[in-house]
């Protein structure tokens, strides 16, 4: 998406990518949460389309009832935005592109991503390309010569309201206030919204730290199995991502339940009542900030170039962790420990070396991501460096 500030235009890294799979596959879903920009991003690429937005019940309901005649009322090439509001569209889609296979013919977008992909799994095998939109990057800011610091990114987040102007004390609780009604109420039919608010607050501030559904429950004043299904909508509508343990050769020894990890730091910051950057960093919170921030950034990066390469997290029951490991090719994977610090030394990469003894040669490359500003190499092997740095050196 192009987002416009003081006369300026926010190119997608997506933006490749997107075009590759539009000239090579009849449709394409871009998906991700609300106001990351997917229905800008398809607009803007493809300003001749028609344009058919689900999000008014209206349409809705017609593309339910007379699915053949309201497509008709479009011709392709067409962006249907919020197609998780007429799933049913779906096996009339796949009826049109068996009949006509000229790639780029439907842009769809959609908020909610497991039901979309197996309706695209079950009705649109073959024929459709997804794309996973994140809300803006530190490096597509950058890149747009629309600079800020890394400690105000992380407690303003990458939404493209907010580097358009809009002012963050009353653009956040217009979202929650959005997606509380939307999607919390129409599809978990939650009578009291209150519960469901305190209960996405305290997942906020439980943000790179090991799910424990139990105590999310307690504080929360729910039931276990309650806070499962709550928190299943918070994946489908991309506001977090659990990040799995890698088990590897000490399985009995390993922590098994997965990492909560907020993909937007801003919108995370809001709902753990942080009202300013300096709050954040001066709060216990800062180093799990960071470490949101930095998954957020490498899964962007990932996300926009295609590579689906799984991340996740190494944490003894005893004691040593590592942040993040990611797999590559040949089963070689590279090992991450993010620290906000500005020279981590030593004994900041204990868990790294607790790693290389359980997996000897396997690890590929060690990093320790922070905030310093120049790269140097430890006695152990382990680099340490900033964020654009180590994303320069990751390939997936």
């Amino acid at each position: 998406m192009l987002v416009h500030i003081i006369c300026m235009w926010i190119d997608r890294h997506s933006e490749i990518l997107l075009k590759r799979m539009a000239g090579q596959f009849p449709a394409v879903l871009v998906t991700g949460a609300r106001q990351a920009g997917k229905t800008s991003l398809l607009r803007h690429l493809y300003p001749q389309a028609s344009y058919l937005s689900l999000d008014l019940p209206a349409n809705a309901e017609a593309a339910h009832t007379a699915p053949e005649k309201f497509l008709d009322q479009y011709p392709a090439p067409v962006i249907i935005d919020e197609i998780q509001y007429a799933p049913s569209l779906l096996r009339y889609l796949k009826y049109r592109i068996d009949k006509d296979r000229s790639p780029g013919q439907y842009l769809l977008t959609g908020s909610h991503v497991f039901p979309l992909m197996q309706g695209v799994s079950e009705s649109l095998a073959g024929r459709c390309a997804v794309l996973n939109l994140h809300t803006l990057s530190m490096t597509e800011l950058r890149d747009a010569n629309h600079p800020i610091e890394e400690s105000s990114y992380i407690f303003l987040g990458g939404y493209p309201g907010l580097h358009a102007g809009a002012e963050a004390d009353l653009w956040f609780p217009a979202y929650v206030a959005t997606y509380l009604e939307r999607d919390v109420r129409n599809i978990l039919r939650v009578v009291d919204l209150q519960d469901f608010n305190r209960f996405i607050r305290a997942c906020a501030l439980r943000s790179s730290q090991v799910l424990n559904y139990s105590d999310i429950a307690r504080d929360t004043g729910i039931a276990p199995n309650t806070a499962r299904k709550w928190l299943n909508l918070l994946q489908t509508s991309a506001v977090v991502s659990l990040i799995e343990p890698y088990f590897g050769n000490l399985t009995k020894r390993l922590i098994k339940a997965p990492k909560l990890v907020f993909l937007d730091t801003g919108l995370a910051a809001f709902l753990a009542g942080f009202r300013s950057e300096k709050d954040l960093f001066a709060s216990s919170l800062a180093g799990a900030f960071y470490e949101s921030y930095v998954f957020g950034q490498i899964i962007r990066q990932a996300a926009s170039r295609g590579d689906s390469a799984p991340i996740n997290y190494w944490r003894t029951a005893n004691g040593p962790e590592v942040d993040m490991v990611i797999e590559q090719a040949g089963g070689k994977f590279v090992a991450i420990e993010c620290k906000l610090k500005e020279n981590p030394d030593s004994g900041d990469a204990s868990g790294l070396r607790s790693l290389a003894e359980a997996e000897k040669t396997r690890i590929k490359e060690k990093f320790i991501v922070c905030r310093t500003k120049v790269t140097y190499k430890l006695p152990d092997g382990t680099w340490v460096m900033n964020l654009p740095e180590l994303l320069k050196n990751l390939s997936f």
